[in-house]
């Protein structure tokens, strides 16, 4: 194992991989599977709370798994490949989004539960997804007027509080998983700390390899201890099916009604600010320009990937902050892994025997992860934020009631429990909604519309950036688990003036269709 990591670990003249980098085979599966560990328990979790909320048989429970992973693949194989002038190009993962847990259990609740409220849902995926398909095509003028409510100081704030409001997640995984007979117990927080503390030890002391796959490692150690101390349960895996194929409209025929599809357009205007906060993120730790012709692209993944998951019997999609969070720690830019990722979740979609493996990592395990990989998406936004002059007061006002009303819920949900409408409630008891609401208004009261291109770094920022990838190479004194180095914090009137760095796709993307972007 040694000297097949050695090898893997010299096979390339950089550990970071550009992003159009096709890396190989096995480097391909082990990069595309830590991808994988790192995002499923997040694209799980959605159908598995939606489901016991609307009292799903466990049968039609493990359908919903199923068909949500088979989503995912298709969805993050849209966003990261491309197909004409839909996907981003950039690695990131599509998953379920959690702004619409909520939404879609008043949605279910209110249609008497059941199957027949997972078609009332179905119904305002599809619509919802297929508006937000069309919106990413609007003619160039009122499609960057619309961007320029998104500057820095809105997406990156949005992108702090997901991983704000993601941190509880991993923590309740730590303590059991919330509802577990176990939970808070000291032997889960035993096991989330010891794989917490054998990812820090990696990232720290390790070769570039082996401080890329940490996560990987960190899940397969940790559950194999918990495995020798009789912790970890494969027994699902001998009474789960080999195959579980996941077909159109498997549970009827969608039902169209109007407050379910108005409550899920504004659950998808919510996780448009989500897809183009990561997207600038994500674009910043690979180092390559996005601009709104990017993000337009990378929406028009979401509509379709929305659209599909109302036909397949998902949820809303969204690009995954957590694989943001893995993306800069890894430092492996490579598209194509996610790609990989895509293959893997389509086959643990086919495959529910190969779920109830993944499913067998114990919940202080996954903790101990995800906990490091949330906080990782916090530290994404703090960085888009590194582009704002927080000295200016309005800035700086801006970012902090903005988190600030995103951790009302969590910190007083009696308020929307008991004294509010529960239509209203489900759609306004949630961290991130109220969060990047906030940021948007505030934006606007303070600031008004950004620059077209408010998100363009300098020069000198992407200078900083590619020197930052030059110290981490291997051979170097540094290691793959350091972050490069923050462009330095301008004001956004000052990024938008500067050049922006040149950006090595646009020969290899170029279209002869005019691009929303272009003026």
């Amino acid at each position: 194992m040694a000297r097949v990591a050695a090898r893997l670990s010299t096979g390339g003249k950089q550990s970071t991989h550009p992003v159009d980098e096709v890396l190989p085979l096995p480097k391909l599966a082990l990069y595309g599977f830590q991808h994988l560990l790192a995002f499923y328990a997040g694209a799980v979790i959605v159908p598995i709370i939606v489901g016991s909320a609307l009292k799903l048989s466990p049968e039609q429970l493990v359908y919903l798994i199923n068909a949500d992973l088979f989503t995912c693949g298709i969805a993050s194989i849209i966003q990261a490949w491309g197909i004409g002038r839909i996907g981003a190009r950039l690695p990131l993962i599509q998953g379920v989004t959690f702004t619409a847990v909520s939404p879609m259990i008043a949605i279910g609740l209110g249609a008497g539960g059941g199957t027949a409220a997972l078609l009332v849902i179905y119904g305002a995926v599809i619509t919802a997804g297929i508006a937000t398909f069309a919106f990413a095509w609007l003619p160039a003028k009122a499609f960057r007027t619309v961007m320029r409510l998104f500057p820095p100081v809105v997406t990156g704030t949005v992108i702090t509080v997901l991983g704000i409001v993601l941190i509880p997640v991993g923590l309740n995984d730590a303590a059991g998983g919330l509802g577990s007979p176990d939970f808070g117990e000291p032997e889960n927080f035993a096991y989330a700390g010891g794989t917490m503390l054998f990812i820090l030890i990696l990232m720290k002391i390790g070769k570039p390899f082996l401080s890329s796959i940490a996560i990987l490692l960190g899940l397969v150690v940790g559950t194999g201890v918990a495995f020798l101390l009789g912790d970890a349960k494969f027994g699902d895996v001998g009474k789960s099916d080999w195959i579980g194929v996941t077909t159109p409209f498997h549970f009827g025929v969608p039902k169209f009604e109007w407050f379910p599809i108005v409550l899920m357009l504004i659950v998808m205007l919510i996780t448009m600010v989500e897809t183009t906060g990561d997207t600038y993120a994500v674009g910043d730790i690979v180092g390559k320009e996005v601009d709104s012709e990017t993000v337009a692209r990378a929406l028009r993944a979401d509509g379709a990937a929305t659209a599909l998951g109302g036909v397949l019997n998902s949820f809303p999609y969204v690009a995954f902050a957590e694989n943001v969070g893995l993306v800069r720690m890894t430092k492996v830019k490579s598209r194509f892994v996610v790609v990989a990722a895509g293959v893997f979740m389509i086959v643990l979609g086919l495959l529910p025997k190969a779920a109830a493996i993944v499913a067998a990592v114990p919940h202080g395990v996954l903790g101990g992860a995800a906990t490091v990989m949330f906080a990782m998406v916090a530290l994404a936004g703090i960085q888009t934020l590194g582009k704002v002059d927080l000295k200016e007061e309005k800035n700086a006002l801006i970012v902090g009631v903005s988190l600030a009303f995103a951790l009302l819920p969590a910190t007083v949900p009696v308020f929307f429990t008991k004294h509010m409408d529960a239509d209203l409630s489900s759609l306004l008891n949630s961290g991130v909604t109220l969060g990047a609401t906030a940021a948007i208004v505030l934006n606007l009261i303070f600031n008004g519309l950004a620059e077209d291109n408010a998100h363009d770094a300098p020069e000198a920022g992407a200078q900083a950036l590619a020197e930052a990838e030059v110290d981490t190479a291997p051979g170097s004194d540094a290691t793959a688990a350091e972050a490069p180095e923050v462009p330095a914090a301008v004001p956004a009137q000052a990024a938008a003036s500067a050049a922006p760095a040149a950006s090595a796709e646009k020969a290899d993307d170029a279209d002869p269709t005019p691009s929303p972007s272009a003026p």
